[in-house]
């Protein structure tokens, strides 16, 4: 029997919101109107984004004499995507920063249609080099470099980019339409330079190698760093990590980060750990492997128990893509950017006039089983911490929930300990779960009265809870007394808005729940944004949501418990958060 008009159209329509979320969409009528005013009723506090208009990709992190520099995919003309340069802003403490003015836009015939994502490598005399994608004429793919063109100013205002650009063209084995993002670059023990580059073959994703003896004239491997059948491979990034009670931790503790400038070492280049993450242009998640790398045949294996699949382990199992990692020599620590972006509608965003925000930066550091990465935001935001309180000891029952008072939570840091009275009676687990932890938290969302859970945080909400958008936990039992804990953010009831994309968001997670019947939680309370951290950061989600009663003092925070086993919270320490000085322009 044929569809009806009506199945057809809805199919379509499924079609269309697939593709609006699988890559960007082209506004051609949009992307030069320039906003006039700026709603700022939804607008983040202490999250980093320009005055007004479109950010994506972060690009090019890096520390220079003194300080960090964040570039960012930026529309300087409209609040959709388009016109993409290379904004830039610095700060010294990764808290409040100063807007430059662009430093990398299109100019050359190798970037006169666009200059996309890219990274910055410090070569061994200390001068920082870009890497970045630039679309040319015939709107093919290239990889070119640019180099600061005064080396004595810190603020890295001007580059310069070479006549000798593109570094990297597309040959005949290569999708020019496909083919972006050049990783930071090491130097092997070979004395070779060596980038990615991500692209794709059929279904096939690749993290296509280069290598280099001069940093001008590249030269594609005969074989890619490692692929997988995910799709396109965008933002790839690979980096080093010390390893626990390795050969290396002798010269660092496990959390401190690695410099690729060290893996001209041979001894640490062998002692560490890689990671490989790309982000899939499919599904607009971004997934990760830990592995080893062989340096002779320039081949990367995941470690075993790492999927190496879009099902794999992520840095956040939120709105969180094309990160993009650094390493900070001043802290001997890798910090890890993401952009987030709007679940509005364009509509929305213009009205807005901006769209897209970075996530907190985070550091990063491989866990001392080295089963998967944690993350934690940066130490220096605890700076913005201000007016603080407290729960300790109190019991919240099957059913039960009360409310954190005394401060305002609508732009707050918020960190809480609860502990389970009976593991024992959790649910049992079914195993086809495990891969679509996203399914189960929407089948199982914060409404419905599990065992053991859901419990935790509702944030953002309304005092009559009409609006409410919930953090929280379930337990269950697989076989014997083996648990699993889900982490879900739950957005389904966080605004009256219909027309906001509310998914929920989920991600396992790595404890055994059984030892000490404790679980910790630390969500980022940001006006539009909940960004929260499982069990000291080993699984991690942020959601955008948009409420419309629970803004400004109207926006409450409560403990809740839906689970029939009671839990305790131990402890809960809230803190609201000072709004930072934000990418003001440079007197």
């Amino acid at each position: 029997m044929g569809m009806g008009m009506a199945a057809v159209t809805a199919l379509l329509l499924v079609a269309l919101l697939t593709v609006v979320r699988a890559s960007h969409v082209v506004y051609p009528e949009l992307q030069s109107l320039e906003a006039t005013e700026i709603d700022e009723t939804s607008r983040t506090g202490y999250h980093f984004q320009p005055p007004k208009h479109w950010i994506n990709d972060p690009n090019g992190p890096m520390y220079y004499k003194g300080l960090y520099h964040l570039f960012y995919q930026y529309n300087p003309k409209g609040a959709v995507w388009g016109n993409i340069v290379w904004a830039h802003s610095v700060s010294t403490d990764l808290i409040d920063w100063t807007a430059l003015d662009p430093g990398i836009y299109p100019s050359k015939p190798f970037d006169i249609n666009g200059c996309w994502s890219g990274s910055a490598t410090v070569l061994p005399n200390g001068v920082p080099v870009m890497m970045y994608t630039g679309i040319d004429p015939s709107e093919h793919q290239v990889q070119n470099v640019a180099y600061p063109k005064n080396l004595s100013d810190p603020f890295l205002r001007e580059w310069t980019k070479p006549d000798y650009n593109p570094i990297i063209v597309p040959d005949s084995g290569i999708n020019a339409s496909a083919f972006r993002d050049p990783t930071t670059a090491w130097y092997g023990p070979d004395g070779h330079w060596r980038l990615l580059v991500g692209s794709k073959a059929g279904d096939k994703g690749l993290a296509v190698l280069y290598r280099s003896r001069d940093f001008k004239r590249w030269v594609k491997a005969h074989h890619p760093l490692h692929s997988g059948f995910t799709g396109m491979w965008e933002c790839p990034d690979f980096f080093p990590v010390a390893v626990h009670g390795g050969a290396a931790s002798g010269r660092r503790h496990h959390r401190h980060g690695v410099d690729t400038a060290e893996l001209r070492d041979a001894a640490v280049a062998e002692a560490v750990k890689y990671v490989l993450k790309v982000s899939l242009d499919l599904t607009r998640y971004e997934y990760y492997t830990v592995g080893s790398y062989d340096h002779a045949s320039d081949r990367y294996t995941p470690d075993a128990g790492f999927p190496d699949n879009d099902y794999g382990l992520r840095y956040d199992y939120g709105d969180f893509y094309a990160s993009k990692s650094f390493y900070d020599p001043a802290k001997r620590r890798r910090i890890l950017w993401g952009w987030a972006n709007e679940s509005d509608t364009v509509p929305d965003d213009r009205k807005k006039g901006w769209a897209g925000i970075q996530a907190i930066p985070r550091k990063l550091w491989l866990s001392p089983g080295g089963k998967q990465l944690i993350q934690w935001p940066v130490e220096e935001i605890k700076a913005m911490r201000d007016k603080h309180v407290n729960v300790s000891d109190k019991v919240v029952k099957s059913g039960q929930y009360f409310e954190v008072t005394g401060f305002k939570s609508v732009q707050s840091d918020v960190e809480v300990a609860f502990a389970i009275k009976d593991v024992s009676k959790a649910e049992q687990f079914n195993p086809a779960w495990l891969r679509d932890p996203q399914a189960l938290c929407k089948k199982q969302g914060a409404r419905v009265t599990g065992e053991v859970g859901p419990f935790g945080l509702w944030v953002l909400a309304a005092g009559d809870l009409t609006e409410r958008t919930a953090v929280f936990f379930r337990v269950f039992r697989t076989a014997g007394t083996k648990h699993v804990v889900l982490m879900c953010n739950d957005p389904t009831n966080s605004t009256f808005e219909s027309q906001v994309y509310r998914p929920t968001f989920a991600g396992f997670v790595n404890v055994d729940i059984a030892k000490t019947n404790t679980i910790a939680l630390r969500t980022l309370i940001d006006h539009s944004v909940v960004e929260s951290f499982g069990a000291g950061g080993k699984t991690c989600i942020l959601t955008r949501v948009y409420p419309k009663k629970a803004l400004g003092d109207d926006a409450h925070l409560f403990v809740f418990n839906h689970g029939e086993v009671d839990v305790k919270v131990v402890k809960l320490d809230a803190w609201e958060m000072k709004t930072p000085k934000m990418n003001a322009p440079a007197q």
